[in-house]
């Protein structure tokens, strides 16, 4: 008999449909016993885990900003920087994480600090490249804040790097989207990637 373990993994209303299945055929795969003692839970926490790491399939943008835009006056440079985001690769299904940094120059409407994390989380919780989260995070607060421009710059560690292939674990891949006056003036862009750099120098 399976022994005793925390409450919620008794929840199997937050698990993904068939994922606690296909984990037990993954384990007999790879040359493992599903029915020994530290693996008979195995397939259930898989399968609540995968649930948090691909919240972002369903989930919306409007679900995770609510009612965070605000209107408001001003034109300076909002700079949110050391946003930590996790996220699955999509050719090998083995986790990347790191920081983003997100600044904007509003026209007519700001959003709530927090809501930036939350955009950042929507996106990194699917089977994901760095490219294409740091393409959908610019494109998000552009389509929200319609502002004077729009900039995203993310620093990211690989384990499909790190742990198989060339196994480089120092590496790191940076990306970056720029949209409006981080685009077209080289004095705005240089201001924020300035204050990024910083951030990367002081650690």
């Amino acid at each position: 008999m399976p022994h005793a373990e925390d409450p919620t993994l008794q929840d199997a209303s937050q698990e993904l449909p068939g994922l606690n299945a296909l984990t037990r055929e993954w384990l007999i795969s790879v040359g493992e016993d599903p029915n020994r003692e530290g693996l008979l839970r195995t397939p259930h926490r898989v399968a609540k885990a995968w649930q948090h790491l691909t919240a972002g399939y369903r989930e919306t943008l409007a679900d995770v900003v609510g009612a965070g835009v605000f209107a408001a006056e001003g034109s300076e440079m909002v700079i949110v920087k050391d946003i930590e985001f996790y996220s699955m690769c999509e050719h090998h299904m083995l986790p990347f994480y790191g920081r983003a940094h997100i600044a904007y120059i509003p026209s007519r409407k700001i959003l709530g600090l927090s809501k930036f994390a939350r955009i950042v989380d929507l996106y990194s919780r699917r089977l994901q490249v760095q490219e294409r989260i740091t393409t959908q995070v610019a494109d998000a607060v552009q389509e929200l804040l319609e502002p004077r421009g729009v900039a995203v710059f993310m620093e990211g560690i690989h384990l499909c790097m790190a742990m198989r292939g060339v196994q480089k674990q120092n590496s790191s891949t940076t990306t970056s989207a720029m949209r409006g006056l981080f685009r077209s003036d080289a004095r705005t862009r240089a201001e924020f990637m300035s204050a990024v750099q910083g951030t990367l120098r002081g650690r």
